[in-house]
C-alpha cells in the first residue's frame, strides 16, 4: 500500500503516513463532513502496514481542534494500532494553554494501551 500525503483544509487535517520513516502524522483541524469516509484510508493504511511489522510506528497527533465524530475515528484508529502486532508510540502535541487538547490526550492515554507522550508547545 502506498504512502498517504493529504494536504489539510479548513475542515480536514493534513495526513502523512509513510513507511520510511514508519510514521503517521495528523495535524490541523478535523471537522470533516464525513469523518468515517475521511479516516478510512488511514485505517486501511494502518491495518496493511502494521500487519506483521516489527519496527516502531511513530504516531504524531498535532490537532488544534477535532469534533466528536473525528474523536471516535481517532479512537478507532488508535485501537487498530493497539490490536495489531505493531509496536507503536503516540506523541500527542497540544498548545501549553489548551487545556481541552491536553485533557483529550490524557483521555486517550487512559484508554489506549500504547506508550503516550503529552508534549506541550508554545502557542503560535
Amino acid at each position: 500500500m502506498n504512502d498517504i500525503r493529504t494536504e489539510g483544509t479548513s475542515k480536514t487535517p493534513t495526513v502523512t503516513a509513510t513507511r520510511e520513516p514508519f510514521c503517521l502524522e495528523l495535524s490541523g483541524r478535523s471537522i470533516p463532513e464525513n469523518s468515517i469516509a475521511f479516516y478510512q484510508p488511514v485505517m486501511d493504511w494502518v491495518e496493511f502496514q502494521c500487519d506483521g511489522a516489527s519496527e516502531m510506528l511513530e504516531i504524531n497527533i498535532r490537532l488544534e481542534y477535532f469534533n466528536t465524530s473525528s474523536s471516535k475515528c481517532l479512537m478507532d484508529l488508535l485501537k487498530r494500532v493497539e490490536a495489531s502486532s505493531c509496536p507503536a508510540r503516540v506523541n500527542w502535541y497540544y498548545e501549553d494553554d489548551d487545556e481541552d487538547m491536553l485533557e483529550a490526550g490524557e483521555d486517550y492515554d487512559a484508554i489506549i494501551d500504547l506508550p503516550f507522550r503529552l508534549i506541550a508547545s508554545a502557542a503560535s
